[in-house]
């Protein structure tokens, strides 16, 4: 028997031998390490996409609501806007000596699911976001599009389409105000990637006609008198309005002046991405603590399985054992031949737990428009992946001690006169 199966092909012919028991181990540590493996990948992934998408901008300027949302809204562009403010903030802003730069931010549309942005260059500027094919927007009615957005709706410099109302797909299509594609971004790994980007005038004259176009349906109701109104009201254009405004400081001061001044002094509110950062991550730190803790806890029970598994085997196993002793089988040997056991098994269901996270994560993101507005990338290996492998090690050397110990100090000739 020894001479014709080594320590590897024994131990698969023992764990084949307890299918149920092995079955068993291995989901168990394939769980736990799924979840570890999961959570570091989302929580490495997330962290780095956060940081990159608010580096740079010191405040947030926007209609009055929660804090938090219009950072999500506004910069991270993953959640609705808290409302608008008037133009006239912006250009205030512009004319602060505390302000070194003040960007538009106009939202409202989107096309299959990706957000149409009005703004300046500078936006994309901002990310170092530059046009590998074609060129950056200019006149009203141009987009230069993100490098996803681009894959994934299939767009070329040249081509033209149409947005719908709303951030979320389903929404009322704009077919009489089309975009022609000027541009199309390099990929940046930001959330610049996932926009369409256009002047702020494009916005404007999208809903200036959506106004209009409402107005004709209303003013066909009633008599002379409605038609004539009619006339008054589709010469109006709506007030112009930006949703908010990403500002950078042209000095320290302006961190303690400028939010407090916006808060208390005008109709806007006043967000500092950075804190509202800590906010958010503490937030998903709890939740991500306590799976982390469930995951800790079924590689715990893992190890304490294939440990228990263990040692019946080896109960089960001690005349094998004695009697491969007798063929010549070294001490050394027989420790081996449970090492390598254990081994197999959490080499195994760690593995089966990294595809499994990496599959998982896969399903989210398809499943999830969230997990793809965040940039969350299930191919990407995080560094906390590769101590998991260790993990796997730790687990096998735990599980296989006490018995390697026994089988060690096994008497060959006691065993063999009790069998």
């Amino acid at each position: 028997m020894t001479g014709t199966l080594g320590p590897v092909g024994l131990s698969l012919a023992y764990l084949r031998q307890n299918r149920l028991a092995t079955a068993l181990n291995l989901l168990l540590l394939a769980l736990g390490v799924a979840a570890i493996a999961g959570l570091a990948l989302i929580d490495s992934q997330m962290q780095g996409r956060l940081t990159r998408d608010v580096a740079g901008i010191d405040l947030v300027v926007g209609a009055k609501g929660s804090p938090l949302q219009l950072i999500l809204s506004s910069v991270y562009q993953a959640d609705v806007p808290t409302g608008n403010v008037p133009l006239s903030t912006l250009e205030d802003l512009r004319r602060n000596p505390l302000v070194r730069e003040a960007i538009p931010v106009a939202l409202g549309d989107s096309y299959q699911g990706f957000r149409i942005v009005g703004t300046t260059p500078d936006y994309p500027g901002h990310y170092q976001a530059t046009p590998a094919q074609g060129r950056m927007f200019g006149a009203a009615m141009e987009a230069t599009v993100g490098a996803t957005v681009a894959r994934a709706a299939n767009l070329h410099v040249g081509d033209s389409f149409a947005g719908s109302h709303g951030l979320t797909p389903g929404g009322e299509v704009h077919a009489h105000t089309p975009y022609t594609v000027v541009g199309i971004l390099a990929p940046t790994g930001t959330v610049v990637d996932r926009l369409v980007l256009t002047p702020v005038e494009s916005v404007w004259a999208v809903h200036a006609h959506h106004h209009h176009h409402d107005d004709d349906g209303d003013g066909d109701r009633d008599g002379e008198h409605d038609e004539e109104h009619h006339e008054e009201v589709a010469g109006a254009q709506p007030p112009r309005e930006v949703t908010a405004i990403l500002v950078r400081y042209a000095s320290p001061l302006a961190a303690a002046r400028l939010p407090r001044a916006i808060n208390s002094e005008t109709g806007a509110q006043a967000a500092s991405p950075a804190t509202e950062l800590v906010r958010l991550m503490s937030l998903l730190g709890a939740g991500l603590d306590a799976f982390r803790a469930v995951g800790v806890l079924l590689v715990v029970t893992s190890a304490l399985g294939t440990f228990v598994a263990l040692t019946n085997a080896l109960q089960q196993r001690r005349y094998d054992l004695a009697v491969m002793r007798s063929l010549g089988a070294s001490r050394a040997r027989i420790v081996l031949q449970i090492t390598v056991e254990a081994l197999l098994v959490s080499g195994g269901g760690t593995l089966a737990g990294l595809l499994l996270a990496h599959g998982g994560l896969a399903l989210f993101v398809a499943l999830s428009p969230k997990a793809r507005d965040f940039g969350i990338n299930p191919l990407m290996v995080a560094p906390a992946e590769l101590g998991l492998l260790g993990l796997g090690v730790v687990v096998a050397a735990v599980a296989a001690a006490l018995p390697a110990i026994q089988a060690y100090r096994t008497d060959v000739a006691r065993t063999l006169a009790q069998s």
